[in-house]
């Protein structure tokens, strides 16, 4: 093997379909960064080069353009490779799972701890394609430990929900401290 093919084996590099949409997303990231660098920083006069507030995100954001535009321009370069827009639907599928988080959140202070941890957690198997009825016990029942470790053992402070102000007033103690 000649010298040539060794490097060319050696800085050959395995290339995903949507790694051209990346380094758009990187660089529109980063140059918009810096372009708010001279708002959101100060530069102090008198002060040293390498403590000036502005330097070092001046620094790391000027190098996040350059490799940003340095890997679009070898993606631009490179041959064309199929299932971009499948690459970039499989990320955005992924925010999904944010969505349920968010909804989650916004949920628990209505409905409570324990209500909607067994929700959410019936409600992802069924997500994820579990149907059998033991599957669904078994989110449920790990949803109800997590609460009782969660509330219980570690003490964590989490909201009561206001579905809990209906209950009876000894029900509702007991709720409000462990559930």
């Amino acid at each position: 093997m000649s010298r040539v093919n060794t490097l060319q084996a050696l800085f050959k590099r395995y290339r995903r379909p949507g790694d051209i949409v990346f380094a758009w997303i990187i660089l529109i990231v980063a140059l918009l960064l810096l372009a708010q660098l001279y708002d959101q920083t100060a530069w102090r006069k008198g002060g040293p080069l390498f403590a000036q507030p502005r330097f070092w995100p001046a620094v790391s954001l000027t190098g996040m353009a350059g490799f940003a535009a340095l890997h679009l321009l070898g993606s631009a370069l490179s041959e064309r490779i199929q299932g971009r827009w499948q690459e970039v639907w499989l990320w955005l599928s992924s925010l999904e799972y944010a969505g349920w988080f968010i909804a989650y959140a916004a949920v628990v202070p209505y409905a409570g701890y324990l209500p909607a941890t067994v929700l959410f957690a019936v409600a992802l198997a069924l997500r994820a394609g579990y149907r059998r009825p033991a599957a669904l016990a078994g989110a449920a029942v790990s949803a109800g430990v997590i609460v009782l470790l969660f509330k219980t053992l570690l003490k964590v402070n989490l909201p009561a929900g206001r579905v809990y102000e209906v209950l009876p007033d000894g029900l509702r103690q007991i709720m409000l401290t462990y559930f």
